[in-house]
């Protein structure tokens, strides 16, 4: 550290003085003087590091277990983008004495991949950011003092896989009711395969669309607040999938998974599902037992609409006659109010509209009337708003294209982000256990395991080894936690 210290000496002081100095001059340029302190900060902690990774370089350098099966082989520098700025610092190339193998050591004790270019917090800002906003702020916001391109947000964020759900560690909830909304969103594909393999149909509309799926389990709704007009889900947890066929089927065994695990369905009164009618919504609900399936009030709104829009001023007491029905009565009388209203309107586009209409609710009749009755726990869905807010608004709201890939990682990234996920262990999941390196037979031990080790082993004179610890320096202790690491050499 007498590097980085000497740095601070020579460089960081002086430059904190002429920060202070400025401020004292102008004090309404604060901002200047916080975002010059912090930068400066920066550097100075890059030193750091830098000064600690080539100091662990070293210790492998002088260790007699490297000695054993490897020998110097060259020098080279390696930079790394941190949350903070790129660090540059000097490595040892080795190679294996028994098998000619060559390797950076110091690489596999920081279990950085081959052509690793950033840490791990630096991938986590940059997906904290581009799953909000973009590939570019992403790459901007990745670190303090630096940035990464486009092309490699896109790269990581293609690379990731997802750990499957956890297991609920504590006891089954008890609830009377569940509720589980779906819908979809439509995003833009820039291409299929590869680009240009899009098709222009005879109206000249390609086959760019790619449907998003999303489902929510929630245990109800409740005000924000107790004076607040606002509501929220009670306990949401999503799920976003890009899925089709046998696909769509696993993503639905998922959502049941969690319902499974996390509740205590022998307790559970009905479990409802809440949707526009789509075919995969329809195609769930065969998967997961004992269900009750009620109509999107948004769509049953919509086609309701459809059918009296042309009423004008009679419009309101229309779709309530037609409300009554789909509540009381039968198909029949629905169908047959609908011919009297379709009476009133002479033009084939707006029949047509009518006649749409009128076949969607009487194929959604059941889930409809469950809707208009709200008996029995029956809630109200917000699932266009959530897709509104979980999808659209990063993947659709503005023109942008996609791939099938990256539409399908990022979906899964919205719903990983905002059921609280963290990041950063995402980050470190999709590590790859490395190879081990030859004349590794002893097992990889930890300083603070070799201070356990090393207590019981002596047994009653075990408890002076802490004491005897303090009496070491610092600069001894370092070696001795690292030095546990290269038995793994």
């Amino acid at each position: 550290m007498i590097n980085s210290i000497r740095y601070f000496e020579e460089n960081s002081i002086k430059r904190f003085e002429e920060l202070e100095n400025n401020f004292m001059k102008n004090p309404t340029k604060m901002a200047e003087y916080i975002v010059g302190i912090a930068e400066e900060g920066n550097r100075f902690l890059l030193k750091m590091i830098q000064e600690t990774l080539e100091s662990m370089n070293q210790m492998i350098i002088g260790s007699p277990l490297r000695k054993r099966h490897w020998d110097i082989e060259c020098h080279s520098s390696k930079q790394l983008t941190t949350s903070i700025g790129d660090v540059t610092f000097t490595k040892t190339l080795f190679v294996n004495k028994e098998t000619g193998k060559s390797e950076y050591l110091l690489d596999r004790i920081l279990e950085l991949e081959k052509h690793e270019r950033m840490t791990e917090d630096a991938v986590t800002r940059m997906l904290l950011e581009t799953v909000q906003t973009s590939y570019r702020r992403g790459g901007e916001e990745c670190s303090e003092l630096s940035g990464v391109s486009k092309q490699t947000v896109k790269n990581k964020l293609h690379q990731l896989q997802f750990p499957q759900m956890e297991k609920c560690k504590a006891e089954k909830k008890s609830v009377d009711y569940l509720y589980i909304e779906a819908d979809e969103d439509h995003v833009s594909l820039q291409f299929r395969e590869k680009k240009g393999d899009l098709k222009e149909n005879e109206n000249h509309q390609k086959n760019n669309c790619l449907i998003t799926k999303l489902v929510y389990v929630h245990e109800g709704i409740e005000n924000e607040s107790p004076k607040s007009k606002r509501h929220k889900l009670v306990n949401p947890y999503y799920f976003c999938r890009v899925c089709s066929g046998k696909e769509n089927e696993k993503f639905w065994d998922e959502v049941y998974e969690y319902i499974a695990d996390y509740y205590d369905l022998s307790t559970v009164k009905k479990i409802y599902v809440s949707g526009d009618g789509g075919a995969w919504i329809k195609a769930g609900m065969k998967r997961i037992a004992g269900i009750t399936y009620v109509l999107d009030e948004f769509h049953l709104e919509k086609y309701l609409t459809k059918l009296t829009s042309h009423m004008l001023d009679s419009r309101d007491d229309a779709k309530e006659e037609l409300r009554k029905i789909i509540r009381f009565k039968k198909k029949d009388d629905f169908s047959k109010k609908a011919d009297e209203l379709k009476g009133y309107l002479k033009d084939d586009t707006g029949l047509k509209r009518m006649n749409e209409a009128e076949e969607y609710i009487l194929s959604n009749w059941m889930a409809a009337r469950a809707r208009l009755l709200h008996k029995d726990g029956v809630k109200g869905c917000s699932a266009e708003g959530h897709v509104s807010h979980i999808l659209s608004a990063r993947m659709s709201s503005r023109p942008m294209g996609w791939s099938i890939k990256g539409a399908s990682v990022m979906a899964q990234l919205r719903a990983y982000y905002l059921n609280g996920g963290n990041v950063l262990e995402l980050v470190r999941y999709q590590k790859k256990e490395l190879p081990k390196a030859s004349g590794s037979e002893y097992e990889v031990l930890s300083g603070a395991d070799i201070m356990v080790s090393e207590t019981k082993r002596h047994g009653e004179l075990g408890k002076y080894l802490e004491t005897i610890s303090h009496h070491i320096s610092k600069e001894n202790k370092k070696q001795i936690f690292f030095q546990a690491h290269l038995w793994n050499l």
